[in-house]
């Protein structure tokens, strides 16, 4: 526009000048005709003209001026344009670049677009840019404080988990036992340990976990190693370095299908162990005690296991079967033995054998270990309706020991006078006449006995799942070690063979959840092991002497009967002595506090009453703390017995009694 203005002006100008000089040469001809003008007039005319050339060179030097002005104004514009085209090339660059950030993020995505759509507002975008960033620095802080969840490792997720525990437990009367109770082991009250109590500190309960999950076309694979420091080796000690050993908890794999079936491996616990849903491994209903050795009256066993479950119904119903490690326990006492002449011992059975500890079994284990004929078998059904949770099972256990009927002998018949009463006793042994006789191993073998039992649950939650209340029991021959009190599991017959005692116990359970950091407990459970007495089956022997006079004269020849046990004996025999059971006699050494006078009565029941809590300080994504305090009432009472006592005096049945407190302070793994 401003060169077309440019270039009108000059033509505007040209042709004033022609014009200008139109008019004069018109002007011109007619002048022929006039009289010719003054002098003084052609110089105006000059002057004029002159003012009009300068006048025109005026506007040309003007003219010139408005071309370099205008080809200066062209050359910036060209600039402008080549600068323009500059900083769009840039910005088709910035654009990539946009463009390829945000196919890598999204969350770049978004800030481009929000700094896109803010442009013109440069406040409102450096607002968003602050905000994005300071949410990018919390994001990428955040998995630095809190770590990942799981360890990936060759396609399986390993989880660390458990806890660090410090505890301690004070007993009224001392078991010289750590944080774990033997609960069938209250001392009576002849025992000089019922003289002292005890305190123990310890941090062994510390429990270190791993599960590894993976999955493989429609099966989960899980194992399952959980560890503690809850055993004791041959050089532990409680002196300066309390050295104690890492034990096994729980090893065990399994494969869970998406159908609903599942097979488990390992050491776990028993199917018999109640669980809050289904049947899970790692879902078992635990009672809340600190006391590792649980309450009185909770069912359990943690032993080898193969294990099958499956689930019906959107797993409402669910059955499951095992095969467990078994292990024969055995009570009682008065076993038949037989005893020389010359003062050695046998007896007519046995069951186990001492630990071999190059087959790596405890050597130092008093009670051996059972030679086991074959596993206990567990069924189970568990049903989950909605509301509550229901289960029934059933154990089979078998028994087993070896036979020796020639090893006690009683060469006297039934209705042979023994002093001045009649032996009515069943004839044990292989001799029919009287006579010296020797035991041997003659006619040995196996028996095997079947014990087993059954047993029922409940747990349901009421006021909004505030409250949960249970119940469970169980009842059986054979199957004490089942329970947390480990009453025996059967005592032996006159004739060696094993009979299994007949048990049942039951737990009652109060759990309170009145916040999220708050839960409170109460336990009262019971064991019950009956009477399997048995009496008259005492080693009688017939020792004939012969006497010659030392002045000569008829030799005399005497026989006696004798017994070289007395005749009681089985689990809970009535006519046991429990005359001392209170009286305290003095050590033998510094190392073996006395256990008492005369006391016979095995344990009829184990009663135990338990209230406690657990306060969460602090639980969420790195861990949990908390605390816990325990109070337990635990008594044990034994079968009566009259042995020792005047006739016609009522059996004295023994009763022991402890008052304990546990304390718990525990960290545990997020």
């Amino acid at each position: 526009m401003k060169t077309l203005a440019a270039l009108t002006l000059s033509m505007f100008l040209v042709c004033g000048t022609a014009l200008a000089d139109s008019r004069k040469d018109s002007d011109a001809q007619p002048a022929k005709a006039q009289p010719a003008k003054p002098k003084n007039s052609d110089a105006a005319i000059a002057a004029q003209l002159e003012e009009l050339r300068q006048t025109l060179q005026s506007q040309q030097e003007q003219l010139q001026m408005l071309k370099e002005e205008l080809v200066k104004r062209d050359r910036q514009i060209d600039e402008a344009r080549e600068a323009a085209a500059a900083a769009n090339a840039r910005a088709s660059q910035a654009s990539a670049k946009a463009t390829e950030a945000v196919n890598t993020s999204a969350e770049v995505k978004s800030t481009a677009v929000s700094l896109h759509s803010t442009v013109s507002d440069l406040k409102a975008g450096s607002e968003v840019l602050k905000t994005t960033g300071a949410k990018e620095q919390a994001d990428a802080q955040k998995p630095m404080e809190e770590g990942p969840s799981t360890i990936r490792y060759k396609g399986v997720n390993l989880t660390p988990g458990g806890f660090i525990a410090a505890e301690t437990v004070y007993r009224q009367r001392a078991e010289s036992a750590d944080i774990n109770t033997q609960l069938a082991g209250i001392p009576y009250p002849g025992n000089a340990l019922s003289k002292v109590s005890e305190n123990a500190f310890t941090a062994r309960q510390t429990r270190a976990t791993v599960l590894a999950e993976s999955k493989v076309g429609t099966a989960k694979l899980t194992g399952y190693f959980e560890m503690d420091f809850l055993g004791a080796g041959t050089t532990s000690n409680n002196r300066q370095s309390n050295s104690y050993v890492f034990r096994q908890r729980q090893l065990w794999a399994q494969a869970a299908f998406d159908g609903g079936f599942s097979i488990t491996g390992g050491q776990m616990w028993s199917l018999a162990t109640e669980n809050r849903k289904g049947i899970q491994n790692r879902g078992e209903a635990l009672p809340m005690m600190i006391d590792p050795q649980y309450v009185v009256g909770f069912t359990w066993q943690r032993a080898y296991g193969l294990r099958v479950a499956e689930s019906l119904l959107n797993n409402k119903l669910t059955f499951g079967a095992s095969i467990e490690g078994p292990q024969t326990t055995l009570g009682g006492r008065g076993f038949s033995t037989f005893t020389t002449a010359a003062g050695a011992t046998s007896q007519n059975f046995w069951f186990a054998a001492p630990g071999n500890g190059g087959g790596l079994y405890n050597g130092f284990d008093a009670t051996g270990y059972a030679q086991n004929r074959a596993p206990d078998v567990v069924f189970k059904a568990a049903l989950d309706p909605g509301w509550g949770h229901y289960e029934v099972f059933g154990i089979v256990s078998q028994l087993r020991a070896r036979i020796y009927p020639c090893a006690v002998v009683s060469d006297v018949a039934p209705g042979t006078v023994v002093g001045t009463t009649t032996y009515s006793g069943p004839q044990i042994g292989c001799a029919a006449a009287p006579g010296a006789v020797s035991p041997t191993a003659a006619g040995a073998f196996n028996d095997s006995r079947t014990g087993g039992g059954g047993g029922a649950s409940l747990r349901v939650p009421l006021f909004s799942k505030k409250v949960e209340i249970g119940a469970k029991g169980v009842y059986g021959d054979g199957i004490g070690r089942f329970g947390s009190s480990q009453l025996a599991d059967a005592t032996a017959r006159p004739d060696g063979t094993l009979a299994p005692i007949r048990t049942g116990h039951g737990l009652g359970i109060v759990e309170f959840h009145p916040s999220a950091k708050l839960d409170i407990y109460a336990y009262g459970g019971a064991e019950y092991a009956a009477r399997a007495a048995y009496t008259g089956y005492a080693s009688v022997r017939a020792t004939t002497t012969t006497v010659a006079p030392a002045g000569g004269g008829n030799v005399t020849t005497t026989t006696a009967v004798s017994r070289s046990v007395t005749g009681i004996g089985g689990y809970g025999n009535p006519a046991a002595n429990n005359s001392l059971c209170s009286a305290e006699n003095p050590p033998a050494t510094q190392l073996a506090p006395s256990g008492g006078g005369t006391c016979a009565g095995d344990p009829r029941i184990v009663i135990e009453g338990t209230l406690g809590f657990w306060h969460k300080v602090y639980q969420g994504s790195k861990g949990g703390f908390r605390w816990g305090l325990t109070y337990s009432y635990l008594t044990k009472t034994g079968w009566s017995g009259s042995g020792g006592l005047a006739a016609g005096s009522a059996g004295i049945s023994p009763k022991a009694v402890n008052n304990m407190v546990f304390t718990s302070f525990r960290y545990y793994l997020p």
